[in-house]
């Protein structure tokens, strides 16, 4: 297969999910890509690894550590997903995409030994698109000779293909509510999916936490015999600023008294908590015996660049790029609006997911927008534009349906004046079809 062919053949398995729906997980469990990373020669087992599960914050905390392991020397591997415009975004060698030609090798590869373990009936039923992703990267990272490698959870954890990894530690990140209909619907479901990637004695970094989602993290932790290091008791802040929507602070470990100057790259106060779940997995990893300096922890931290998270693409009008899908995103957001842009004129694009909260998310962003303009990526998973209008258009001073998200956009930046900011928001999706959309805008700007 050359590289589109590989997409197609991806795409071709249909809608992408994580794990298994409900129904099929009490067939298939982790049934599928135990079997077929077994064949591969468990290449997941080749390097050490971290696991990462969450609601939100899971992205930008794997990045986080990864960035801090490549300033400490490690050829590093990082598994994140979704995807923004490519899917070779999803699995990265010492920071860089992986390549078309070595994409294709790699699925070819795995297709056939596919093909192999349908044919003998080793295998029940096709791997999902997740799982064949996730295979990728574990081989991809073997054969790289990565010295370290990070993995973000897709969805959930217990179920998630990611889970069969026996990682040096294991990272949960802020949960909330999200993906109801897969975790359940209360916070100690969601959490008790989440802590299914816990693994017998392999250590818990947790960040803080709603009591009864920490109660249940708890209990499993407890069970499994996890060595628990939770972040706000292991860390204090001593003093913290906000500069342009950047957060600068002084953290100090609480044992030690050791002192950590972080200044994330990456606007936003919620990404000092991210910050801080990566330098707490640092710390642990430093007494474990990795070479990694204080040094690399921070300058890890400054340098990440993590693309659709408050990712701000102009001036005048601003125009920011980010993927708040979830209630806890949206508080986030609501409050970066809150803190930096008080007393200015807000043109809020926005789409949804048909699995997402939108009139919860409404009522957090809405009312701080001049204008919402609904509109729709393109993918069968959105809500219409004007299906978007009938949920949240209560929660609007006023909105417009512009169905096309490129129209939306160039919608927006026609209406914007010099001093005000256009957010794109509720949807991945929409955010890389926008990232996307925005290149070639410059592109032929420029020529």
């Amino acid at each position: 297969m050359n590289y589109d062919a590989a997409v197609r053949y991806l795409l071709s398995l249909g809608r992408e999910l994580a794990a298994p729906t409900q129904a099929s997980a009490a067939k298939f469990d982790l049934e599928n890509i135990t079997i077929l990373v077994g064949r591969l020669g468990r290449p997941d087992r080749a390097y050490p690894s971290a696991h990462i599960a969450g609601t939100n914050g899971k992205g930008s905390t794997a990045a986080f550590l990864e960035s801090i392991l490549r300033h400490a020397g490690f050829r590093t591997g990082l598994n994140t997903s979704p995807h923004l415009e490519r899917i070779n975004e999803r699995i990265r060698v010492n920071s860089v995409e992986i390549s078309d030609d070595a994409f294709a090798e790699t699925l070819s590869r795995i297709r056939t030994l596919i093909e192999e373990l349908l044919a003998s009936g080793k295998l029940r039923a096709h791997p999902t698109y997740f799982e064949c992703v996730t295979a990728m990267a574990f081989e991809f990272f073997a054969r790289q000779r990565v010295e370290f490698a990070v993995f973000e959870v897709g969805l959930g954890g217990r179920l998630d293909a990611t889970n069969i990894l026996k990682p040096v530690v294991s990272i949960i990140t802020r949960i909330d509510f999200d993906h109801e209909n897969f975790l359940g619907h209360s916070l100690q479901e969601i959490a008790g999916e989440k802590a299914g990637i816990l693994k017998r004695d392999v250590p818990l970094i947790l960040a803080e936490q709603r009591p009864e989602a920490r109660e249940a993290i708890l209990a499993r932790a407890a069970e499994l015999g996890c060595p628990l290091f939770e972040t706000a008791k292991v860390f204090h802040i001593e003093s913290e600023s906000i500069q342009d929507g950047f957060v600068r602070a002084r953290v100090v470990e609480t044992g030690s008294g050791t002192a950590f100057e972080i200044a994330p790259n990456l606007p936003g106060r919620f990404q000092l908590q991210n910050a801080v779940n990566a330098l707490a997995s640092a710390r642990f990893l430093q007494r474990r015996g990795f070479r990694i300096t204080d040094e690399a922890i921070t300058q890890g931290i400054a340098s990440v660049v993590w693309p659709g998270r408050l990712e701000k693409l102009q001036s005048h009008p601003d125009v920011y790029l980010d993927g708040a899908h979830n209630p806890s995103a949206a508080r986030e957001l609501a409050a970066f609006l809150e803190q930096n842009f008080s007393g200015r004129r807000i043109w809020l694009l926005y789409a949804a997911m048909r699995d997402k909260a939108v009139d919860e998310v409404a009522g957090l962003l809405f009312p701080r927008a001049e204008e919402v303009i609904f509109t729709a990526p393109r993918t069968p998973r959105a809500v219409s534009a004007a299906q978007l209008a009938e949920i949240g258009g209560h929660h609007a001073a006023r909105f417009s349906v512009v169905p096309e998200a490129e129209h939306a956009l160039d919608y927006a930046l026609a209406k914007a004046a010099p001093d005000d900011a256009v957010f794109i928001t509720g949807s991945l999706y929409l955010v890389g079809q926008l990232r996307h959309y925005w290149k070639q805008r410059a592109q032929v700007a420029t020529r």
